[in-house]
């Protein structure tokens, strides 16, 4: 069975693909974003999957790659096009190359135009093709900086993806109109640029003339996909150890694939028992129920402050800033609802309780008020 996702990157609205075997829990992914990863290796967690390799499928030039984050986290191979010009990649990969993962296969194809060392993967039934920035939904990548050549494009299109069946599902690197996914018949007979009987000549002129925007990000994003994505002059860098991955130490958290993280009940007691409750370096317990619930069956845990979910956009100045945040509810849905509220409105130590009252009143954590 193949396990298939589709993930996006808002800020360069890229497409992240992850494929796996599941009988072996082997799995890809193909161009992965830096400040995707802990979304990434979370989703990774939950699936109970083994990151065999990441694998992009060119140069980007408006996002880094996660694939050198991903390899120290995970122990994954890097690979991408030996045309690239990288030597940071474990593996390079050209023309009917075959990447293995369990007991499925991608199969290479070289698709040059939007940058020489542009790579199209097709699975190995050939009912799906990953074509990066080459063909695009109704359109094509750019050919106006990083060796593009619009002739060239024009033969990888019509020569590796318009050649695979009518029925292949072509997924791309990127779309900016929240589309997800074309077909080889469909972009055959539809795409404006290089569709229907278009030819070499007048796909060339068009790309030459469509006088586009500076990529904004290519002057940071183009080096550091040359390194893999390793932040410039730090080789050994902790894995996501400063800015938006930096791993929180106030506690044991885990980081869900919703975006949110999580202490479970023992790591909340552990916590908890290392400090009074009064003491500056012990998180605030942030119950998000009903008044009812607080003091109905279930109890409350000790010390925790009520503040109903409904209520606390209003009242977060009721919270102390300096000291971190753990929200309760029943069963961890209002609270993980809470954390995001909390998050937007400037606190940055914050979890979620896995289980709610409920899991830590099933593993027999102290609780006050409640039904024995």
């Amino acid at each position: 069975m193949l396990v298939f996702r589709q993930l996006f990157d808002p800020q360069s609205s890229t497409y992240t693909y992850l494929l796996a075997d599941r009988s072996s829990g082997a799995a890809l992914l193909i161009d992965p974003v830096f400040e995707q990863v802990r979304r990434d290796a979370a989703l990774l967690g939950e699936l109970g999957l083994r990151l065999v390799a990441t694998l992009d499928t060119h140069i980007h030039a408006d996002h880094v790659t996660g694939a050198w984050l991903l390899k120290r986290r995970t122990g994954s191979r890097i690979m991408l096009s030996a045309a690239c010009g990288a030597e940071c990649a474990d593996r390079t990969l050209a023309q009917d190359d075959v990447v293995a993962f369990g007991g499925r296969r991608l199969l290479v194809r070289a698709t040059p135009g939007h940058t020489n060392g542009c790579l199209t993967y097709v699975l190995d039934d050939h009912s799906m093709a990953f074509t990066g920035d080459c063909l695009l939904i109704r359109g094509s990548g750019r050919t106006d900086f990083q060796e593009g050549d619009p002739a060239a494009m024009y033969r990888s299109i019509h020569e590796q993806i318009f050649t695979l069946p009518d029925e292949c599902l072509i997924y791309p690197a990127h779309d900016y109109r929240g589309l997800t996914v074309t077909s080889v018949a469909e972009e055959r007979r539809f795409n404006p640029r290089i569709g229907g009987e278009i030819g070499i000549g007048d796909f060339s002129g068009y790309m030459k003339n469509l006088r586009l925007a500076h990529p904004k990000m290519i002057d940071v994003a183009v080096p550091g996909n040359l390194r893999c994505g390793r932040p410039e002059g730090d080789e050994n860098a902790a894995d996501g150890a400063t800015g938006p991955l930096a791993e929180p130490e106030w506690a044991a958290l885990r980081y869900s694939f919703a975006g949110v993280w999580e202490i479970d009940p023992h790591g909340l007691e552990e916590h908890v028992g290392e400090h009074a409750p009064e003491h500056p370096g012990a998180a605030q317990i942030l119950d998000v129920r009903e008044p009812d619930e607080f003091t109905g069956p279930l109890g409350h845990i000790v010390g925790a402050v009520l503040i109903p979910l409904g209520e606390l956009a209003e009242r977060v100045g009721e919270l102390a800033r300096d000291r971190p945040i753990v929200a309760v509810c029943r069963a961890g849905g209002r609270s993980a609802q809470a954390t995001l509220i909390l998050a937007q409105a400037g606190f940055k130590d914050v979890a979620n309780l896995t289980g709610g009252m409920l899991r830590w009143r099933a593993e027999g954590h102290p609780v006050e008020g409640g039904s024995v």
